[in-house]
């Protein structure tokens, strides 16, 4: 009898050990769950379930955009910077063939920046992979220029996935002179050149890294890529030039 008494009076003071530990993850994932959910209120998330369990926040349901997807991570983490989130939501927008979503991509990107001065300067790539993942690659002048086109691509419907591999030109003052001289050589200062100045989106696109210069784009034809290449090297302080130009009807 007193061994009974004994085993019992032992797991009710193991209970009594474990017990508020326990209470008080309950009540902090509670905690964290209703303040993830009031971080969550607009009506683009209405379609989110939120839980919490061991301090982490999973994410369930669907968006319409796969930027609400990002939003609504990045905004339950502000909740307390030390959260974990498990986001599995799914984004809910129509299918849309690769090609054609693709070329509007590329559309609304490359007239991204028209009217900033740093057009000429950019040259993003996008490839959609299929089911909506699009890939973004190649150069920006600036993490605002890369910022943007990311947020085209996370806000067009049929894209439910955007892998980000956008390469940022570090900040240089002489790369930016190398920029205007190279700008100048190619749209101004070759009168063979002079019409695609005309272009707002500027198809001759001109990456300049360490002094290190690689064009990208299409022209007309063999020639404007050679004069292209030939202006780029005339200009002062250019280490290399890599001529990326396509020309409009030749396979790459």
């Amino acid at each position: 009898m007193k061994l009974k008494l004994f085993a019992s009076s032992l797991c009710i003071a193991v209970l009594l050990l474990v017990a508020p530990p326990l209470l008080h993850a309950q009540a902090n994932d509670a905690q964290l769950q209703s303040r993830a959910q009031k971080t969550l209120e607009a009506k683009r998330f209405h379609n989110i379930h939120v839980a919490a369990h061991n301090g982490t926040v999973l994410l369930s349901g669907s968006v319409n955009y796969f930027s609400d997807k990002v939003d609504a991570e990045k905004r339950v983490k502000k909740v307390d910077h030390n959260v974990a989130v498990v986001n599995t939501l799914q984004v809910d927008t129509p299918e849309v063939p690769n090609a054609k979503l693709e070329e509007k991509l590329v559309g609304d990107i490359n007239n991204s920046r028209v009217g900033y001065g740093t057009t000429a300067f950019n040259a993003i790539s996008v490839s959609v992979q299929g089911n909506g993942v699009v890939v973004l690659g190649g150069y920006a002048y600036g993490p605002v220029d890369a910022s943007t086109a990311f947020n085209i691509a996370a806000n067009t419907k049929g894209v439910r996935e955007v892998i980000n591999r956008i390469h940022v030109d570090p900040p240089s003052p002489q790369d930016d002179r190398i920029r205007r001289m190279v700008y100048r050589a190619i749209y101004l200062r070759a009168p063979q050149l002079n019409r695609y100045a005309l272009n707002p989106v500027k198809p001759i696109r001109i990456q300049v890294e360490n002094g290190h210069v690689i064009l990208f784009g299409a022209v007309d034809s063999k020639s404007d890529k050679e004069v292209a290449g030939i202006q780029a090297n005339s200009v002062p302080g250019v280490f290399s030039v890599t001529n990326n130009l396509q020309v409009a009807g030749q396979e790459q």
